[in-house]
């Protein structure tokens, strides 16, 4: 299986928020690859991965960053692949990652989620290359109706609950 997305991080300790877009893209049934890379540490690994991402096949890159979040802008300024940044919280609340990765000049954009928004960079990746896909489009629309049953459910669930003033 050739990857469609990229899921690429600062390092290993931003896996437990990455693993929630592996786990979306799981689920919706595209091929992914997970990696390492530092902006800082290893600019010449993150230099080589953005330069032959294109050719390999991805078509989208997820990157997480925390504190100076780099990573994210300097894959940006690299490829001509859509990049979706994932600002982790790691100091600050995330608030310096986030104001990192959003701040991008003009001329290389980085799509941004929430501060540990993996899920959501996942579901963004889907919904780009679903545009020419219809079977993931499928998929997609499927999930997004589950999400609608899931607060149906709730508000049932909710209906149920008795207080003596509750009118409901």
């Amino acid at each position: 299986m050739t990857p469609l997305v990229s899921i690429i991080m600062g390092s290993t300790s931003d896996l437990p928020v990455m693993e929630k877009a592996a786990r979306q893209l799981e689920a919706l049934q595209i091929p992914f690859e997970m990696l390492a890379l530092s902006a800082h540490r290893t600019p010449d690994e993150v230099a080589t991965f953005a330069s032959e991402a294109e050719g390999r096949g991805v078509k989208v890159i997820i990157a997480a960053a925390g504190m100076a979040a780099h990573l994210c802008g300097v894959v940006a300024s690299m490829t001509p692949l859509p990049v979706i940044g994932v600002p982790i919280k790691s100091s600050l609340d995330g608030m310096d990652a986030l104001l990192a990765i959003v701040q991008m000049p003009p001329g290389i954009p980085v799509a941004t989620v929430a501060i540990d928004g993996a899920q959501n960079a996942a579901l963004l990746a889907a919904q780009m290359l679903a545009l020419g896909d219809e079977a993931l489009m499928k998929r997609l629309k499927e999930f997004k109706e589950s999400l609608k049953e899931k607060v149906v459910r709730a508000n049932k669930d909710l209906s149920e609950i008795k207080f003596q003033y509750k009118v409901n």
